[in-house]
């Protein structure tokens, strides 16, 4: 009987002396067995052995020998038990017949000369199981900045209390230096490692890359938990501006319908796509910062400048200064997560953060100017989230704070979209890297977006909205930082492990300058976990240690078949402090 082109491709595959042409097989099939044996020992093939080594997180640490499926020009490898009568385990995407006249493309390692990101691989070569989705349509720069803007700051909303903390001195000085101080940093490094990864797994595969795959699911984890809990307070700060004309919006039954009633058509037009996303956040943000424009204008003719330099040290609320500030200017690795979904990452990316850097500093210090400097300072307490409506009515009358209200709450909206992208967007990615199960890799037939993420993220939305203002902006901030903690020590470590990798953006600093640029923020993070209450400590300490066991707890459900995981094979190597291919003839032990 002749054996099947599958099972030619595993006799050729296996290490030793070639094995015979099957009985009853033609001259194509000797041929055929003979390219297969040329393909083994190839450099291609190292190229394509040494990629496959840490694609599948989950399964570094098998002590089981695998057995090599070649196909044209990619190599699989799956372990020795997922091989049955010529079944591939769900591990593994199966190999394509050899007269299959699309042969697939492999992809090289990071950091090989010539590799390059492949695009997502279609429903018939993917072992997610993926539905297959429409041609996708990348972002441009346009609206990646202004998603960049939400991510980060969607306006003035919410510094009013740094001038309630701090006074006016402190809180312009606040947004001229840490700007410096954090996000210029952060921006950098995020177009750095966005450029050199340019996958939807985004700041999760910088540090696996750099620190294993067990951290880069911590960082995952840490990252979406903060995300989340930051989106739950936008539609809460959404109904918060609207219940003075709508009292019944305060509180109780009215107020939980409308929270998940805003979610939910929030969430359905992250499910339309990201270019409808894009699009909704240039409309909200040319509308949200329209209003501030007219109030700076109007307050011209009642700037002091000397109101600005009011200060009082020793009436400084540090914790809630400093946590307003650090809330307003993070998140700009958050873009990273979308960086498979952008129009030429490579150029598109640092363009777009550069843009959105300034865009969000003059967003912020333009409004401030313009409030302290026209308004004396009779009591600052009053000047808490919400209290630049006030400033808009006494400047320019009841019109002009209606108007600031508004573009308030659709601010709040963007915001909301955004941050979901993000965090649905970076579930996909590390589906699409084997850390979470394969559905979280599936993708709307219609409109290409991860549905699974959305609704896991809109789900923790609507869990956590219930959390008062203060607790969510400290929770997230303590979260966050371990995130970056995380972060800054992954863009060294790939700076010093491969210097030579190709970057096609690249901070014009040595490695001994980008250890300097990061101290600052280094400290700015020590600073912020240690002003952070016993609650909040304990509470964000005890989400941490659910990330520190969910990941083994994942590996083990694997193990057992419980559910599926599969890695995207188009994406390359992430190990990159591995040096030497294997052997051509030695199989390699995960």
């Amino acid at each position: 009987m002749g054996s099947t082109p599958q099972q030619e491709v595993a006799l050729a595959a296996l290490p030793g002396p070639s094995p015979p042409p099957p009985a009853g097989s033609g001259s194509g099939s000797a041929e055929t067995g003979q390219e297969m044996r040329q393909a083994h020992s190839s450099p291609a093939h190292d190229r394509s052995s040494s990629r496959l080594r840490g694609l599948s997180p989950m399964a570094m640490e098998r002590e089981k020998p695998v057995i090599f499926l070649i196909r044209p020009s990619t190599l699989t490898s799956v372990s020795g038990e997922g091989w049955h009568g010529g079944l591939v385990s769900d591990r593994c995407h199966r190999p394509k017949p050899l007269g299959n006249s699309e042969p697939a493309s492999g992809a090289l390692p990071m950091g090989e000369e010539g590799a390059e990101y492949g695009g997502l691989p279609d429903s018939a070569d993917t072992g997610a199981g993926a539905s297959p989705s429409p041609s996708i349509r990348k972002l441009s720069i346009i609206p990646l900045i202004f998603l960049i803007f939400y991510e980060v700051s969607g306006g003035p909303f919410g510094i009013e209390d740094t001038v309630g903390a701090a006074g006016p001195l402190l809180a312009i000085a606040g947004f001229l230096l840490l700007p410096v101080i954090w996000s210029v940093p952060e921006a950098l490094i995020t177009a750095e490692l966005g450029t050199m990864f340019p996958e939807n797994g985004g700041f999760v595969v910088w540090v696996a890359s750099a620190l294993g795959p067990y951290w880069g699911f911590q960082q995952g984890w840490v990252k979406w938990l903060s995300g989340v809990i930051d989106n739950a307070l936008y539609p809460v700060l959404f109904l918060d501006y609207l219940k003075s004309a709508v009292p019944a919006l305060g509180g109780g039954a009215p107020r939980a319908l409308a929270v998940v009633g805003l979610t939910a058509l929030l969430t359905l037009l992250n499910y339309r796509g990201l270019t409808v996303v894009g699009w909704v956040a240039i409309c909200l943000g040319v509308f949200s910062l329209i209003p501030f424009l007219v109030m700076g204008l109007v307050s011209i003719p009642k700037l002091r400048p000397a109101r600005w330099l009011a200060v009082d040290l020793h009436d400084v609320d540090w914790n809630l200064y400093l946590n307003t500030l650090f809330w307003n200017l993070n998140y700009w690795d958050s873009i990273s997560t979308l960086s498979g979904e952008v129009e030429n990452p490579s150029k598109t990316l640092p363009k777009a953060l550069f843009y959105a850097v300034i865009l969000v500093v003059v967003a912020y210090l333009y409004p401030l100017l313009a409030g302290t400097g026209a308004l004396p300072l009779e009591d600052k307490a009053q000047w808490t989230d919400g209290y630049f409506a006030d400033v808009a009515r006494l400047l320019g009358g009841a019109w002009l704070m209606w108007w600031v209200q508004a573009a308030s709450a659709l601010s709040n909206m963007g915001m909301f979209v955004a941050e979901m992208s993000s965090d649905s967007y970076q579930l996909l990615g590390m589906a699409e890297r084997g850390m979470l199960p394969a559905f979280f890799a599936r993708r709307s037939r219609r409109h290409g977006t991860p549905l699974v993420g959305i609704l896991f993220s809109a789900s923790g939305v609507l869990l956590l909205s219930a959390m008062s203002f203060q607790e969510i902006v400290a929770a997230e901030n303590f979260l966050y930082c371990f995130g970056m903690i995380l972060e800054f020590l992954a863009f060294v470590l790939l700076r010093v492990r491969r210097p030579d990798a190709p970057r096609p953006y690249r901070v014009p600093l040595g490695t001994a300058g980008c250890v300097a640029m990061l101290l600052p923020p280094t400290a700015l993070i020590v600073v912020v976990l240690a002003l952070s209450t016993l609650k909040v400590a304990l509470v964000s300490l005890g989400a941490v240690a659910i990330g520190l066991v969910l990941q083994p707890a994942l590996r083990f459900v694997e193990k057992k078949r419980w559910l599926r995981f599969s890695v995207n094979p188009d994406l390359p190597d992430i190990d990159v402090t591995r040096q030497q291919p294997a052997a051509p003839n030695e199989p390699f032990v995960a």
